[in-house]
């Protein structure tokens, strides 16, 4: 256990979240997410009478489809267990977030469609952590394009401009003056400020 050993405690609650990122036959990209939330006591509940320790208060899934330029084709949304009658009714809404491209501004522009009375906290608390896991999927693929790229251009006699890379500054490892950064993109080492800021962005 990598946490100092805690004082003694009984178990009340227990959130469970798994997020896989999938290549599809079809070249197109599956994020699914798995949330379940249990109690470690029985409890009443005014749909579904008593519910059972470990037995799923919520039970939700949500499957983002996104290309490799991070705009989602599709979403499925299923409500498997829920705390009352009326909340799988939620889930279909939740297709409204195609169309949409993960990146900055991402959230905010999902709960412009999915926020409030239309949608279900559960189902968009895990919206950022799948676009992180997308991006996690992704990074692999991208990074191989952007590279196959820029061997292609400097082959042909051209010159690749120098791109500041999207992680820059999200992190303590990507810090502008981190050994991380400085030994991944040399050339941030000497370049100035403004020279970094005109960068074009590229996710590397």
């Amino acid at each position: 256990m990598p946490l100092s050993p805690p004082a003694p405690r009984d178990m009340l609650h227990r959130r469970e979240i798994d997020i896989r990122g999938w290549r599809r036959a079809d070249g197109l990209y599956d994020i699914e997410a798995h949330l379940k939330d249990s109690k470690a006591h029985p409890f009443e509940n005014d749909d579904r009478g008593t519910i059972q320790p470990g037995e799923p208060l919520h039970g939700l899934w949500l499957r983002l489809t996104v290309r490799e330029d991070m705009e989602i084709v599709a979403t499925e949304a299923a409500s498997d267990h829920t705390p009352y009658a009326v909340c799988p009714a939620a889930a279909p809404n939740f297709t409204r977030l195609a169309g949409l491209r993960i990146g900055p501004g991402f959230v905010r522009a999902a709960n412009e469609r999915v926020g409030g009375i239309h949608g279900c906290t559960h189902l968009r608390e895990m919206l950022g952590q799948m676009a992180t896991t997308a991006f996690q999927t992704l990074y692999p693929v991208r990074a191989a394009r952007e590279r196959a790229e820029t061997a292609r251009i400097l082959a042909g006699g051209g010159t690749v401009a120098k791109r500041r890379p999207a992680m820059l500054g999200t992190c303590i490892a990507y810090a502008p003056d981190s050994p991380v950064t400085l030994a991944r993109w040399p050339w941030l080492k000497d370049a100035a400020p403004a020279e970094v800021a005109a960068a074009e962005v590229v996710v590397e």
